[in-house]
């Protein structure tokens, strides 16, 4: 195991929960699932993790690492036992299963009957916004989860983001990239398409909180960021944070599938992956509402452009051949890009 320490943001040292609570993350290794562990220990809970693959585990005081594929209901089983409580943050899309629509819905099937079984008290579960227009298969699958989940006797509170700003998220690094190595962009209609990103800390109250938030049987809430943004808006904000601009060049004609494949060329991202997620941004990924964060007496703090410049400040060289190419081609557009007139 690796022993990590992160920096707890101050909210951690205030109590929310009134009691404690036995709690199991999955996907505990994922970007969010890591963010969540410390968070939950901060307020006293009994935290038991989940992943694949132990040697990925990170030694955390307090937590209790167990291996457990969410595909194996019988391993499921041993990981629920005793468990009051369930954050579900796993999800197959980037997998490399090209059926992980069915694979999700599978598992979240097996978890809404094997909880209910080991009698689980709550489920959170972190999903996605619903579009406005057309929606990706990624985005059918992100709802239908949070259905399926919604639909069993255990009581289960479906929060939905959209772009989840910080190191490690993939929509993150996908944006990142597109402005910080190109010197201009085309730019499809679909990126006037608006969302509200929100900051990774604000995410981690959100989830902390649910597990006192009522929720009889099944509900939903949408968890917006304090900023509506176009992906214009978005990629030009990113930009400015190193005093460039991106010009750009409106095309109409260019699809969203037709202009997700030039992600390949510039983003780090696994390319399936940022694919599917390029393909949910059809239409504008907007909130129904914010009266989440008033169920649980909180508002966002972070703006998008003061969560992105720490995402910046934050990043750490990877010292691999991909890694020091792309710094190469960052200095070099930051060099021959425009600057921007202060």
């Amino acid at each position: 195991m690796r022993t990590t320490r992160r920096s707890q943001p101050a909210w951690y040292a205030r109590a929310v929960i009134d009691k404690t609570l036995r709690v199991l993350v999955t996907g505990a290794t994922g970007f969010v699932g890591q963010a969540l562990l410390p968070a939950l220990i901060a307020q006293g809970h009994t935290v038991r993790a989940t992943t694949r693959d132990l040697s990925r585990s990170k030694s955390i005081e307090g937590v209790e690492w167990v291996r457990c594929d969410v595909n194996r209901a019988d391993e499921l089983r041993r990981a629920l036992e005793g468990i009051d409580a369930v954050f579900f943050l796993v999800h197959a899309m980037g997998s490399g299963s090209h059926d992980y629509v069915d694979a999700e819905r599978r598992v979240a099937e097996s978890l809404r009957d094997e909880a209910a079984q080991a009698g689980v008290k709550r489920m959170v579960y972190l999903g996605g916004v619903a579009p406005a227009g057309a929606m990706s298969e990624h985005l059918k699958s992100r709802l239908a989860v949070g259905e399926v989940l919604r639909s069993g006797p255990v009581p289960t509170l479906e929060l939905r983001a959209s772009m989840i700003i910080g190191n490690g998220s993939a929509s993150w690094q996908i944006v990142r990239d597109l402005a910080m190595r190109l010197p201009a962009m085309l730019l499809p209609s679909w990126t006037s398409s608006r969302t509200c990103p929100i900051a990774l800390d604000d995410v981690i109250v959100a989830l902390v909180r649910a597990l006192d938030v009522p929720a009889p049987r099944g509900v939903w809430y949408d968890i917006p960021g304090p900023d509506v943004l176009s992906g214009r808006q978005i990629l030009s904000a990113i930009a400015a944070l190193k005093g460039r601009r991106v010009p750009g060049i409106p095309v109409p004609f260019l699809s969203v599938s037709l202009s997700s494949w030039w992600l390949k060329l510039v983003t780090r991202a696994d390319f399936s992956l940022a694919r599917e997620l390029v393909l949910g941004f059809k239409g504008d990924l907007l909130p129904t509402d914010d009266r989440y964060w008033t169920e649980i007496d909180y508002r966002p703090q972070w703006t998008f452009e003061a969560a992105a410049k720490r995402a910046l400040a934050e990043e750490e060289l990877v010292f691999s051949a991909r890694g020091i190419v792309g710094k190469l081609e960052e200095t070099v557009v930051q060099l021959v890009s425009p600057k921007l007139r202060r």
